[in-house]
C-alpha cells in the first residue's frame, strides 16, 4: 500500500512553538490560535479556488494573532517563527510507525501544504528525512489541501495505485482525500476528531503505532 502522511501536527509537534508565542504575545494558547489561524486562512482560499504559499500563509498568521495580543510582530520575530517551524521535532511514536509500516514493505511518503524547500528541511531536522520515499509539497500544483489536485498529484507519480492511504491528524485533510479517491487513517491525537457528518475513516487509532498495525493488518 503507499502511506501518505501530512507532515505538521500528524507527524511533527506544534507544541515546541509554545514557549515562543507566549514570549511574543504573553498568552499560553496564542500557538494554537495561530495555527488555527493559519488552517482557516488555507481552507477559505482553498475553497475559493484561489492559491497562496503557505509559509506567507504562517507568517501572516502569526504577525495578526500578535497583533490581537497586542504586539507588532517584528522581522527578527517572524525569522525566529520560520526557523521554529523548520526545527519541529517529531512526536514519540512516529519513529515506531513509521518503522513497522516499512518493515511491512508499505510504500511511504509525505504530502503537506508547506513549501517543498520547508518540508524537506523540517523532516531532515526532525531525524526523519530517510523513513519517506519521496516528499510531496502542494507547492507544486499551487492548490492547497483539501483540494484534490495535492492528493492525484501523489497518485499519479505512483501510476495511480489501486490502495493508497492518507494518514493525517486532521479531520479537514481526511475529507479531501476521501474525495480524492484514497482509504483514509485518522490519527486521534488528543483533542482530534472526525469531521461531522462526513465519511468515517478507513481506520482510526490514537497512536501511529495502533494505526500503523491496522494498515499493515488490512
Amino acid at each position: 500500500m503507499l502511506c501518505v502522511f501530512d507532515v505538521n501536527e500528524t507527524l511533527l509537534d506544534l507544541s515546541a512553538l509554545d514557549r515562543l508565542f507566549t514570549q511574543l504575545t504573553g498568552t499560553p494558547t496564542a500557538r494554537r490560535e495561530w495555527f488555527s489561524l493559519a488552517i482557516h486562512t488555507a481552507l477559505t482560499v482553498t475553497a475559493t479556488g484561489g492559491y497562496r504559499d503557505f509559509a506567507q500563509i504562517a507568517g501572516q498568521a502569526a504577525a495578526a494573532v500578535c497583533a490581537r495580543h497586542g504586539h507588532e510582530l517584528t522581522d527578527a520575530e517572524l525569522a525566529k517563527v520560520g526557523d521554529g517551524l523548520r526545527s519541529l521535532p517529531a512526536h514519540a511514536d512516529v519513529v515506531p510507525g513509521l518503522d513497522r509500516l516499512r518493515q511491512a514493505g508499505q510504500r511511504v511518503v509525505a504530502l503537506t501544504n508547506s513549501p517543498l524547500a520547508t518540508a524537506e528541511a523540517q523532516l531532515q531536522n526532525a531525524g526523519l528525512a530517510t523513513k519517506f520515499d519521496r516528499i510531496f509539497s502542494a507547492q507544486q500544483v499551487s492548490r492547497l489541501k483539501p483540494a484534490p489536485e495535492p492528493y492525484r498529484q501523489v497518485l499519479h507519480a505512483y501510476g495511480n495505485p489501486d490502495a493508497a492511504v492518507m494518514i493525517a491528524a486532521h479531520d479537514w485533510d481526511i475529507a479531501g482525500a476521501h474525495a480524492a479517491g484514497l482509504r483514509t487513517a485518522l490519527l486521534a491525537r488528543p483533542g482530534v476528531h472526525p469531521l461531522p457528518g462526513a465519511p468515517a475513516a478507513t481506520y482510526t487509532a490514537a497512536t501511529l503505532p495502533e494505526l500503523a498495525e491496522k494498515i499493515v493488518r488490512s
